[in-house]
């Protein structure tokens, strides 16, 4: 029972890594955008930013190229995904999963242009936000969003597992590989583009009336989802709860981000409450924690640790927290406590909840989700704080208030349950010196990191496979009892260590996918 359940959280944490490969260029695309949107603001910018000005021209043209991925977003999961997923030939795998999905949505324009009646779509409808109908790659089909394409490359990852390496007759070698695996996939997506007609437009009418639900819920909901979102982190699942919500139909067609971006110039000129135009931001709001919560922990965790250790600690967990406000990258500093101390965490998740349901109670709402440079400056404060000064100055009021009560509450817990976080008991609190930097700068850094922790691991004999996220390497091993301590995988450049299992966590931090190229290479090469 217990090797079951480690299989089946093994491969949902590999799912939810692999999610996060088209995820990372979200946020970068998002910045393009909204300054894009920002250089065509007359309100802000005067005459040069009217239409028809060289100015505007030029920042039309950026706009619409930086548009690539909102646009394209399933085909970027059709591609992306396998990154991830696959074990083996992954650019194969992207390729195969590309191809099977174009095939999938051929399938289903084909029998809705015969049958969509008998399905309950009206077929000849123009394919726009609304209509239960999109444009993938100038194929009319049904709007599956990224939930389609998740599911099919998913699909076309297990077929790439099975088929790939089959020995085929030399007589049918153009059968081998690729090939074997897509012309599979033909197949298989005909029934499954027939069940997609037959399910999906009941589904759609179902997501309209969740929608509804969720937006009512209010504060309410709000709160529990950014719970969920924070509490889920050590497991890797918060990936599943915000998903649906920032870029799927969870409360809005098309998701948070792109409907906030696509309604930006609208929200900017309009004096009305933000609350009334977008109440569907406040499940967006959850990046406010990493901007008010964050510092707070920090300066708990400094004025907690014994004087002699403050200035090692401060430089440890004040960057991290600066990296947590501007970019929206909270794990280094979030598992800085919750190895030692996971009840810190608990309430971490409790105060984000109750920061994001406060602001929404009051009135703030946007598209909140990752730190200032990603969304405060460029897609709300900025463009928008010329009518809805308001609203922000309570959302900054609200939210270093909060910074004091995160401050206040983990001290207080530190102190009186005596948690031995950072710098609190009698291990070294060891950082590089510049030396220490140069000595190792002569060779590659990312590679020794790579050998370290193969070896933290068990060794090359102990992996069964990896993948990464955003900042942690993914490895299932074969006998987690060869692991090293968590304080060794410290000592080697993690930020920390999730053990769940035969489902290993390492907390690399933003270099985490060079650093899992080199521990590819030092498996396939037989190293240590």
């Amino acid at each position: 029972m217990q090797i079951s359940k480690d299989i089946v959280m093994q491969n949902v944490q590999r799912f939810g890594g692999a999610m996060f490969t088209p995820v990372l260029m979200f946020g970068v695309f998002g910045i393009f955008v909204a300054i894009s949107i920002l250089c065509t603001n007359a309100m802000l910018l005067g005459p040069i930013a009217e239409k028809g000005t060289l100015w505007y021209n030029f920042w039309y043209i950026i706009q619409e190229g930086a548009w690539t991925v909102f646009r394209q977003m399933p085909l970027l999961f059709a591609i992306g995904l396998p990154i991830g997923l696959a074990k083996k030939n992954n650019a194969r795998a992207c390729m195969e999963s590309f191809l099977i999905y174009i095939i999938f949505n051929y399938f289903v324009s084909a029998i809705l242009s015969i049958y969509g009646p008998s399905f309950g779509v009206d077929f000849t409808r123009e394919a726009v936000a609304g209509s239960g109908l999109t444009m993938v790659a100038t194929i009319k089909t049904l709007d599956t969003g990224i939930v389609g394409a998740i599911l099919i490359a998913a699909i076309s990852v297990w077929l790439h597992g099975k088929l790939f390496d089959v020995n085929m007759p030399e007589s049918l070698g153009i059968f081998r590989g690729s090939s074997l695996v897509v012309v599979a996939g033909f197949w298989l997506m005909f029934p499954i583009a027939l069940l997609f007609c037959v399910v999906w437009p009941q589904f759609q009418l179902a997501i309209a009336s969740l929608q509804g639900f969720l937006v009512s819920a209010g504060v309410g909901g709000v709160w529990v989802y950014t719970f969920l979102e924070r509490i889920l982190i050590p497991t890797g699942l918060h990936h599943f709860i915000y998903l649906p919500f920032i870029f799927g139909p969870a409360v809005v067609d098309n998701g948070i981000q792109v409907y906030w971006l696509q309604h930006l110039q609208e929200f900017a000129a309009s004096t009305k409450p933000l609350i009334e135009l977008f109440p569907e931001g406040g499940f967006a709001l959850h990046g406010m924690s990493k901007v008010f919560g964050c510092p707070g922990i920090a300066l708990a965790l400094y004025f907690t640790a014994k004087p002699e250790n403050r200035k090692k600690i401060g430089a440890l967990v004040f960057p991290a927290a600066a990296v947590a406000v501007c970019c929206g990258i909270t794990e280094p500093l979030e598992f800085t406590f919750l190895f030692v101390a996971p009840i810190l965490f608990v309430v971490h998740a409790l105060l984000a909840g109750t920061l994001s349901a406060t602001m929404y109670a009051l009135g703030v709402t946007g598209n909140f989700g990752g730190g200032l440079l990603d969304c405060a400056l460029f897609q709300d404060w900025i463009p928008l704080f010329q009518n809805h000064w308001p609203t922000y100055l309570t959302q900054i009021v609200v939210g270093l208030i909060f910074t004091g009560i995160w401050f206040a509450v983990f001290r207080t817990l530190i102190l009186k349950l005596d948690l031995k976080t950072p710098g609190r008991g009698d291990e070294e609190v060891k950082l590089y010196t510049k030396a220490d930097y140069k000595a190792k700068a002569k060779g590659d850094i990312l590679a020794e990191e790579a050998a370290a922790f193969l070896a933290d691991l068990g060794g090359r004999e102990n992996i069964v496979d990896v993948t990464n996220c955003a900042t942690r390497l993914r490895v299932t091993v074969k006998d987690d009892s060869l692991l090293a301590a968590p304080e060794v995988f410290k000592g080697h450049g993690a930020h920390g260590l999730v053990h769940n299992g035969c489902a290993i966590q390492v907390i690399v931090g933003l270099s985490v996918p060079q650093v899992r190229e080199r521990f590819e290479d030092l498996l396939g090469h037989g190293a240590v």
